[in-house]
């Protein structure tokens, strides 16, 4: 065996060379694996012993793609196209041979090979697109040469992993192998020379392109129907202009745009934004204060108070990860019900070729429904999802703390109350924390995980892993009302509530956040959550809102009612301005002594984001998040805000803090003490800093 260098071995296994990365923990791409690669091939080029080449991995994973941590610094030789040309222009075949994740310019490394041999385990993809930046090394170029123009704008625009059965199945592997990887790859490898195949250089390849040479609206009926899927977002465009370039353009030439494009993205905000959340997401699993060897709780079985909308979902995220459920309701007919929406959602699954039935039998079979919270008794975590009253949950707590077994997690799903105080009602409020899923709890991804005062790091740690295996992204925060993110949302609601009462149309609202790029406006947002929740919330508050509690003294509680803030025909979702809401804004708007005038797309931009940002700065300094990067992805995942602008608190940063601090200086002069700046708002810009720099 020789050393190319610290990165990367040669070997010649008889008749075949093999070239080994062993690069922990994921064989990125860095300038030391570019060059070993590069010297690798030539070392097998030049070894007289050897007519065949693999090239592989050591450790869990094949290439996962390209070193992130050289993004936006000076480009290093070689580069990965000058390595991807050393391979294809081998004298002998060159056998790729994935296990693990062969990912963006892993794959397109792979793609440079003449062959490629998989494990059925591992995946396959170019997810650059999720970077904000397209493949930039022939990927573009190489997969629809490979699948076909139609597959390729479906992977590369998506960024999705596919399995290598589905990618050998579309032809971008050429062989699976059972047992043993390097050993199948090299008797690939020996078959290939004894059949005297070709050198397959894909760059080459022009069968897979004639299709959509013949029919060019390909590419405008592919947009047209992405294009809810794509709003705001620019890598998505750049990718099929790119791929409209492989099939329109000599494949150097093509080389050439696809670099043109990559380069435009590179340069631009949105990437700049996306990579910022790449690490954003996890930098969030590291809670400062729990050490990554902290022992965990073994979690086999769990139990969930409540068979709910919240509950329910819950539940399925659980079943989903081969974890056995308990869900305990009151009576029989809610328990009923709880179980057959569950059912219900799988079935409609099922239905939509998302889900196989075998699937969804054997989640089925590990749930179990009960009316008595002792069946509890052997759960290792219990999760509360019963409505917002602190003495029911209290009430709960109190019981659950003498069923259920000592070193089982008592958790609750509250979006706002007190977890320190319903922690009291237990003897072990070490073993009390709150997991505040986000409807519908089976679908997103969001889990804002709430440490309390005497929360263990064993808890801690334990939800944070558990989290990761059901599917969820977690973010630790701390008690406060609201905690993170409903705390920075009521700000928003609170404005938008005051600027339709100020003259601006609440669908012009809606209109300049979405336009800003969330799914849906704050009022749009209301009606499909249902208005009558937070009508319920403000009462058991005492809380008064003139227009929100009139719309629900109607009894207009949003899309389930047919009215809300908006009018829906019967079978729709679309929204329809409704003039009998208009005339309960001018009148609590008159009853209020206001003077109604025009409000401006930018002011209604500004007075609905920056008091979320303001409050954000308060959440900081009173360190319940441990870092402003935790509240991006709070935010992304859990309220839409869009992720190619990073998140508030990058966004904030990018438009200038200072210039923030001026307009909430501005609006107090306005309208009032509310606007005042947060201490640690202000500290930061008198000295010239960012959220990123604390």
């Amino acid at each position: 065996m020789t050393a190319i260098n610290e990165f990367v071995t040669y070997e010649a296994k008889g008749t075949v060379g093999v070239v080994t990365v062993n690069s922990p923990p994921v064989n990125a791409l860095s300038q030391g694996v570019r060059a070993g690669i590069k010297g690798g091939i030539e070392a097998a080029v030049a070894d007289g012993s050897v007519n065949a080449v693999v090239l592989a991995c050591a450790g869990r994973t094949f290439i996962a793609g390209a070193d992130i941590t050289e993004f936006g610094k000076p480009p290093k030789e070689p580069g990965l196209n000058v390595v991807i040309s050393t391979i294809e222009s081998s004298s002998k075949p060159v056998v790729a041979a994935i296990h693990g994740t062969a990912l963006g310019g892993g794959l397109e490394t792979a793609l440079g090979c003449h062959y490629r041999v998989a494990v059925p385990s591992a995946k396959v993809g170019l997810p650059e697109v999720k970077l904000g930046i397209l493949p930039g090394a022939g990927g573009t170029q190489r997969l629809p040469r490979v699948v076909g123009v139609q597959k390729a704008l479906e992977f590369i625009t998506s960024g999705v992993h596919v399995p290598a059965k589905q990618a050998f199945a579309a032809g971008l592997i050429d062989e699976m192998i059972d047992g043993d990887l390097t050993e199948g790859a090299i008797a690939f490898a020996k078959k290939v020379v004894a059949e005297g195949r070709p050198l397959v250089k894909i760059s080459e390849q022009n069968d897979k392109l004639e299709e959509a040479r013949k029919n060019p609206a390909i590419f405008d009926e592919f947009r047209k129907a992405n294009a809810r899927k794509f709003r705001g977002f620019e890598a998505p465009e750049n990718c099929i202009k790119a791929i409209e370039a492989a099939v329109n353009l000599p494949f150097a030439d093509g080389l050439k745009r696809e670099r043109e494009l990559f380069m435009e993205l590179m340069s631009g905000e949105q990437a700049k934004a996306q990579q910022y959340f790449f690490f954003a997401e996890r930098q969030a699993n590291k809670i400062p204060d729990v050490p990554k060897d902290t022992p965990l709780i073994d979690i086999k079985t769990a139990g969930i108070v409540g068979a709910g909308t919240m509950g329910g979902g819950i539940a399925m995220n659980f079943l989903q990860a081969g974890i056995p459920v308990t869900i305990v309701e009151t009576s029989q007919e809610a328990l009923d019900k709880g179980i057959g929406v569950i059912k219900s959602n799988y079935a409609a699954t099922v239905s939509k070729g998302r889900l196989k039935q075998e699937a969804m039998d054997k989640y089925m079979s590990l749930l179990t429904g009960s009316t008595s919270l002792e069946d509890l008794k052997d759960a290792d975590i219990v999760i509360e999802a019963i409505f917002e009253n602190m003495d029911v949950k209290k009430e709960v707590f109190g019981k659950l703390d003498k069923i259920c077994k000592q070193g089982a997690i008592l958790a609750t799903n509250t979006s706002t109350l007190d977890i320190d105080e319903i922690g009291t009602a237990t003897s072990r409020p070490d073993y009390v924390i709150g997991l505040h899923f986000f409807s519908p709890a089976n679908v997103m991804r969001l889990l804002e995980e709430v440490r309390t005062k005497k929360t263990s790091a064993t808890v801690m740690a334990t939800c944070m892993a558990l989290a990761k295996k059901i599917g969820k992204v977690p973010v630790m925060v701390g008690v406060c009302e609201g905690f993170v993110g409903n705390r920075m949302l009521a700000k928003r609601g609170e404005q938008a509530s005051q600027l339709i009462l100020e003259g601006a149309k609440l669908e012009d609202v809606d209109r300049v956040l979405y336009d800003f790029g969330f799914p849906m406006g704050p009022f749009a947002m209301s009606d499909l959550a249902g208005n009558d929740v937070g009508w319920r919330i403000r009462q058991g508050k005492g809380v008064k809102s003139p227009v929100a509690d009139a719309i629900c003294e109607l009894g207009r509680f949003g899309q389930k009612t047919g009215d809300g803030y908006y009018h829906y025909e019967k079978g729709s979702r679309t929204p329809q301005p409704d003039p009998i809401v208009e005339e309960i804004i001018v009148k609590a708007a008159r009853d209020a002594g206001i003077n109604r005038r025009q409000v401006s797309d930018e002011e209604i931009l500004k007075r609905c984001v920056y008091p979320m940002i303001n409050e954000a700065a308060k959440i900081l300094e009173e360190g319940i998040a441990t870092r402003a990067s935790d509240i991006d992805v709070i935010w992304v995942y859990g309220y839409g805000w869009p992720i190619y602008r990073g998140g508030p608190m990058r966004y904030a940063d990018h438009i200038g803090l200072e210039n923030i601090y001026n307009d909430l200086l501005k609006f107090k002069a306005e309208h009032g003490d509310e606007w005042t700046p947060a201490p640690l708002l202000e500290r930061l810009v008198k000295e010239g800093k960012s959220f990123k720099d604390l």
